[in-house]
């Protein structure tokens, strides 16, 4: 090992451990190896473009059920590193823009049969605009689940590798488990191939959900602070720095294509019902837009998951992972969202990750990174 190699390694070997220790976390086995082969990945990029190296490094896929510390261990990589041209992007985020970028960039075909090429070409130009001459490239939350996005997917993965990208990745899923659906998980065979072939995969499933310890969270985080509010009344309220928006606050806001009907706008919060937010016609780029806005969101008139729509469920988790990943503060009104569900139902099994995340609102004590 090189000397700029060795430095860099140690460097962010201690890095961790400063991180942990601020945030008072133990880290567990499997979060330990992860610590060894990303600080193993930050040296092998402290020597990656001399004039002598042919490739870049290979990249990682860390997966592992929710609550396992994904997001902080690659996070904490992406605050260490020494490469400036390195970018951390949701992947809610980032497919919001490339969907935007493509449509912005794609123009009719000029013969029968170009459809396919042309999509390609529009995808080469999106990533151009979204990610420059970046050389590390950080996914939060990777995965496949719809067929016609998992087809976009593919085309994105191997642009970024042709380019010489070192990509990092979290998911709750192994490479395998991508693209669930039986009927379209053989049209995303060959990506899940590229990625065992051109990324090192980094199982951190340890047996403890972390999220649902009880902590008192150490970071500040805004999201952290928000909570589940059960048939709130004003002292209730109150205690939570919240007030009952008045009939005449009701307001019209923006959000990505359209305006939403919001009870309430103060400053930088935005009070919402959940009929019209998750039971309405929005989607990813609204919560997104909201996020972009307003760091405080009330959601109001939250019943039990059981009785929505599946679509209303689906809403709401991805709802949640946005205002996760964005840091807003988040107030749920109404019904504990999770109430009546038993722990081993096919629907809980859907929504384990809202649930962990759900569990970051109810408080406690800190013994591990989320």
């Amino acid at each position: 090992m090189s000397d700029k190699r060795r430095k860099q390694y140690e460097s962010m070997r201690g890095h961790y451990q400063q991180a942990g220790e601020r945030a008072g976390f133990t880290l567990s086995p499997a979060q330990l190896a992860a610590v060894e082969r990303l600080s193993r990945l930050a040296g092998e990029l402290a020597v990656a473009h001399g004039p002598f190296r042919h490739r870049p490094p290979r990249g990682l896929y860390v997966w592992g059920p929710v609550g396992r510390g994904k997001s902080w261990l690659v996070d904490t990589f992406m605050e260490g590193l020494a490469e400036p041209r390195s970018r951390r992007l949701h992947f809610h985020d980032f497919f919001r823009r490339l969907h935007e970028g493509v449509s912005h960039t794609q123009v009719t075909p000029p013969a029968s049969g170009a459809t396919s090429a042309v999509r390609h070409s529009a995808v080469d130009r999106a990533v151009d605009e979204l990610v420059g001459d970046c050389r590390v490239l950080l996914f939060d939350e990777f995965h496949a689940h719809d067929a016609g996005d998992a087809m976009l997917v593919a085309r994105l993965l191997r642009t970024l590798l042709d380019r010489r990208v070192t990509l990092v990745t979290t998911s709750n899923y192994p490479p395998a488990g991508l693209m669930p659906d039986p009927l379209h998980h053989h049209l995303f065979e060959p990506t899940i191939e590229l990625i065992q072939q051109r990324m090192d995969v980094l199982d951190v499933a340890g047996p403890t959900d972390f999220r649902r310890q009880p902590r008192q969270d150490p970071t500040g985080r805004r999201f952290a602070r928000g909570a589940v509010l059960e048939r709130p009344q004003a002292p209730l309220l109150a205690a939570h720095g919240l007030r009952a928006p008045r009939p005449d606050e009701a307001v019209q806001v923006a959000a990505h294509l359209r305006e939403l009907p919001a009870r309430a706008v103060r400053g930088d919060l935005v009070w919402l019902d959940f009929a019209e937010l998750c039971e309405g016609i929005t989607a990813v780029p609204d919560y997104l837009a909201l996020a972009d806005r307003f760091d405080t969101l009330v959601l109001d008139g939250v019943p039990p998951l059981a009785s929505c729509t599946p679509d209303g469920r689906q809403r709401f988790a991805n709802l949640v992972d946005v205002c996760c990943d964005r840091d807003v503060r988040l107030f749920l009104l109404g019904s504990d969202p999770l109430a009546g569900l038993p722990a081993d139902s096919r629907l809980m099994r859907d929504l384990d990750r809202t649930a962990s995340r759900l569990a970051m609102l109810r408080g406690g004590r800190a013994v591990s990174p989320r």
